[in-house]
C-alpha cells in the first residue's frame, strides 16, 4: 500500500455508499457497496488469510480508492447496480454474470397483479425494473416498501389465508381491485424515484380526507407518509439527493473533453424508431448525476408517418424544446442524439429555432463515433491535450469533428458494439460506455414502444374492423387466444366459448372475407 492511499483511507467516512478500487492506470478494476464505507473498504488491507485467489489479486492490483457516499444501504445497492453496468471493472464478474441478476416484475395488466423477482424478464407485458445484482438486498428493500403498499406476491385463489392482509402486507379483497392497482402505481412511482411528487398527492389526499371529516382515512394516509419518510432516503436516486458527481470519472472526463463549464447533471438520449415509416415514435430517456431516471424518461408519437429520420428528428426536439416542456421538464446539460450528421443538424436546427443554446452531439451507429458540429454543438475540444489525441482519433471533416474515444477496440455485437469490446486499452472507455448505456437505452425505449404500437396496429386493422366487435371484446379475444392469427386459425366453437355464439359466427364470417373485400 502507497503512502498516498494509507492517508486517503483514513479519510472514509462512515456513511453508506459506492467505492471504486482503481489499478496504477486509473482504471477502475472494481465497484462495491458498503453499509459503512470505512469498515468494507479497510477491510480489503487488512489479514490476508481469509482471502480467496481473486480478492488477493485484486487487492495486490489496488493502487487508488475513490468512493461515493449515499444517503442509505439501498441507494448504495442501486448506484452499485449502475456503476457495474458502466465500467465493467474487470473484477466484478460475479456481479456481472447475468444469472446473479434479477428483476422485478409488477403484471400490472392482471386481474389482481403480483410482485415477484425473476432472472429472466419477458415481453409479456409486465413492469420490469432493474437489473439488480444483490437479489438478498432487493428483497429486503421490497419487505420495507411493502409495508406502505401492499402487494401480493402469489395468485388470489379462493379460501386463501388473509393473515398476510391482517399484518397489512396484502392488499384487501373488500377495498376492491381498482383501490389494489392505485397503490401498485404509486409502487412503481416510488421506486422510479419519483417520491417527492408522490408524497405531495398524499399530503394533499390527507388533507382533505382531514377537511371532509373522513379521519381514519386521514390517519391511513397519515401513517403511510410517516412511513414513507423513514424510507425516503432507501430506494433509489432523485434529481435532488446528494451526489458528489466530481468523483464520477465518466461525468469528469466528459466535461473536459467537451470544454462544458460543469459536470452534465441532466443528460438527455434521443433515438427514432419505425418500420419503413410506420408506427413511428420516438424516445427520450434522462440521465441525472450519470444514473438513468426512469422517472424522468418520454416518449413521443410523431405527428406524420414517414421513412425521413432527419424530418422525425427535427419534429421531436422541436417538441422537447417548446417553451411548456422546458417548463415542465427543465433544461439539460447535453443532448445526445443517436444518428449521423444529418440527424444531428436538424436536431441542431430546431433547437436553434426555439432560440436556445445547449450541447448537442451525436453518435454514428455503425463505429460508435462521437459528431461534433464545429459551430453550433456548443462544445469545443480544448480539454484534449497532447496525450490525449494520441490515444483518440479525431478527424476533421470541414463543418464537423469526429470523434473515436475507443481507437483499438473490436466490435463484439452488433447495436452495442464495443459494451464487452476487446483488444486496445481506451483511455476514455468510461466516456465511452455512459454514451453506449444512454444510446442503448434510448434505443430499447424507443423499440418497445414502437413494438406496443406495432401490435396494437396490426390488431386494429383486423378486429376493429368487425361491426358490433367493442374493445373489452377485443381484449378478451387476444388474452384467451394470444394473437389475432390463433384467432384467425380457431374454430368457430372455439371462440363462441369466449364471446358466444352470435359473435363468434360474426368473427369468423368477417375474417373469412378476402383481403381486397376486408380493405376496400
Amino acid at each position: 500500500m502507497n503512502d498516498q492511499l494509507k492517508a486517503k483511507l483514513n479519510t472514509l467516512p462512515v456513511s453508506p455508499g459506492v467505492y471504486f478500487h482503481k489499478s496504477a492506470k486509473g482504471e477502475i478494476i472494481y465497484v462495491g457497496k458498503a453499509a459503512v464505507l470505512r469498515n468494507r473498504v479497510r477491510q480489503y488491507f487488512q489479514s490476508s488469510r481469509s482471502m480467496d485467489n481473486k480478492t488477493l489479486a485484486l487487492v495486490n492490483e489496488i493502487a487508488d480508492v475513490d468512493w461515493i457516499e449515499t444517503e442509505s444501504e439501498v441507494d448504495a445497492l442501486f448506484l452499485e447496480s449502475e456503476m457495474v453496468k458502466r465500467y465493467m471493472p474487470r473484477y466484478n464478474i460475479l456481479l456481472r454474470d447475468d444469472k446473479s441478476q434479477s428483476f422485478v416484475r409488477i403484471d400490472i395488466k392482471s386481474d389482481w397483479p403480483t410482485v415477484t423477482l425473476t432472472r429472466n424478464p419477458l415481453d409479456d407485458g409486465a413492469e420490469y425494473i432493474g437489473p439488480f445484482y444483490n437479489t438478498f438486498a432487493l428483497k429486503r428493500a421490497l419487505r420495507y416498501l411493502r409495508r406502505i403498499f401492499p402487494y401480493l406476491t402469489t395468485p388470489r385463489r379462493p379460501g386463501q389465508s388473509t393473515l398476510n392482509e391482517d399484518l397489512g402486507l396484502s392488499p384487501r379483497l373488500s377495498d376492491g381491485i381498482d383501490a389494489y392497482k392505485s397503490s401498485l402505481r404509486r409502487l412503481l412511482q416510488y421506486v422510479k424515484g419519483n417520491r417527492a411528487a408522490l408524497m405531495k398527492d398524499i399530503e394533499r389526499e390527507m388533507r382533505q380526507a382531514a377537511k371532509d371529516q373522513r379521519f381514519e382515512e386521514a390517519a391511513a394516509l397519515r401513517n403511510k407518509l410517516q412511513s414513507m419518510n423513514e424510507l425516503k432516503r432507501r430506494v433509489m436516486f432523485g434529481e435532488q439527493e446528494f451526489m458528489d458527481i466530481s468523483k464520477d470519472q465518466a461525468l469528469r472526463d466528459l466535461a473536459n473533453i467537451f470544454g462544458l463549464d460543469r459536470e452534465p447533471v441532466r443528460i438527455e438520449g434521443f433515438d427514432i424508431s419505425h418500420i419503413s415509416g410506420t408506427s413511428v415514435v420516438a424516445s427520450m430517456v434522462v440521465f441525472l448525476n450519470g444514473v438513468s431516471a426512469r422517472a424522468e424518461y418520454r416518449k413521443f408519437k410523431l405527428s406524420k408517418q414517414q421513412n425521413d429520420d432527419v424530418a422525425n428528428m427535427y419534429e421531436i426536439i422541436s417538441r422537447r424544446f417548446s417553451e411548456r416542456n422546458i417548463k415542465s421538464w427543465g433544461m439539460p446539460n447535453l443532448v445526445v442524439i443517436d444518428g449521423g450528421k444529418s440527424q444531428l443538424k436538424s436536431a441542431i436546427e430546431a433547437i436553434k429555432k426555439q432560440n436556445i443554446r445547449v450541447p448537442i452531439i451525436s453518435i454514428a451507429k455503425r463505429n460508435e463515433e462521437i459528431i461534433i458540429d464545429k459551430n453550433n454543438s456548443q462544445v469545443n475540444l480544448d480539454g484534449l491535450t497532447s496525450e490525449d489525441y494520441q490515444n483518440t482519433s479525431v478527424v476533421d471533416e470541414g463543418e464537423y469533428w469526429v470523434i473515436n474515444l475507443h481507437v483499438g477496440k473490436v466490435k463484439s455485437s452488433s447495436h452495442a458494439s464495443n459494451l464487452r469490446g476487446v483488444g486496445g486499452v481506451g483511455v476514455f472507455d468510461d466516456v465511452t460506455r455512459l454514451f453506449q448505456r444512454i444510446r442503448d437505452e434510448s434505443h430499447r425505449f424507443a423499440v418497445s414502444y414502437h413494438e406496443v404500437l406495432r401490435r396494437k396496429n396490426q390488431t386494429k386493422n383486423i378486429l376493429e374492423e368487425i361491426p358490433g366487435i367493442g374493445s373489452k371484446t377485443r381484449a378478451s379475444l387476444i388474452k384467451s387466444f394470444g394473437s389475432v392469427r390463433a384467432i384467425e386459425k380457431a374454430s368457430e366453437q372455439d371462440i363462441a366459448k369466449v364471446v358466444g355464439r352470435s359473435r363468434a359466427a360474426l368473427i369468423k364470417q368477417h375474417l373469412s372475407r378476402p383481403a381486397d373485400e376486408m380493405l376496400q
